[in-house]
């Protein structure tokens, strides 16, 4: 029995060291410092540009560096009075993830055209500026999010879907209602005021501006 015992707790410390150390130093599980952070991983699902599953997300996780989570902490806590919150759509992202889409880019799946980019060429997109072969998501302080309503769970309308390819998309377009752009200046400038930077073609994309790792390109997987 007591063989039995000592195997068991070593059995369980053995898992337990080896989940508190599967992310690099520096990084951490958004939902562990922000627990009522709404995510939703487009690149585990087949709901994105792509239509098809990421390499390099096995897990529909957020995971960013602690200094990026705790943002995002003190910009739910702040939106919170005005009873919304954030939705992740993608965070921390593998290089082998980025290297998926440069495969997809030079092969014929245009599945996600229509709802993703359009007016746009696929051939197109890394030469626009759509997709790049180095992207900021790989040095782990680079989100994609809009706003939700608490009691709905329902996104803010921003005018576009996550991750559309088009003018459509950048901060200062025009062609949207009164509505949509003040849903797209909360956005701007709750995340601008806790020290992320914005993507002007992206309303959805920040980046934080004292990042840990602005030369570094990480590419552990997603779980």
């Amino acid at each position: 029995m007591q063989l039995i015992r000592t195997s068991i707790y070593c059995s369980v410390f053995i898992f337990s060291f080896l989940y508190s150390n599967q992310l690099p130093q520096g990084f951490v599980y958004i939902i562990d410092i922000v627990p009522n952070i709404k995510i939703d991983l487009k690149y585990y699902t087949n709901d994105n540009f792509v239509g098809n599953k990421i390499k390099g997300y096995n897990a529909p996780v957020a995971i960013s560096t602690k200094e990026t989570a705790m943002a995002l902490k003190e910009i739910q806590k702040d939106l919170k009075h005005f009873n919304y919150g954030l939705k992740i759509f993608d965070c921390y992202r593998p290089q082998q993830a980025v290297d998926h889409f440069v495969r997809w880019s030079n092969n014929n799946n245009r599945k996600m055209k229509s709802s993703h980019y359009p007016n746009v060429k696929k051939i197109n997109l890394f030469k626009e500026g759509y997709i790049a072969s180095k992207s900021g998501h790989t040095r782990g302080s680079t989100v994609d999010l809009t706003i939700i309503d608490l009691d709905s769970g329902k996104e803010l309308d921003m005018g576009t879907i996550y991750d559309y390819f088009g003018k459509e998309s950048w901060i200062e377009y025009t062609g949207l209602t009164v509505h949509q752009r003040k849903n797209r200046l909360l956005l701007q400038s709750v995340m601008n005021k806790y020290g992320f930077k914005s993507l002007k073609e992206e309303w959805w994309h920040f980046t934080l501006s004292n990042e840990p790792f602005p030369n570094k390109y990480f590419n552990f997987m997603v779980e």
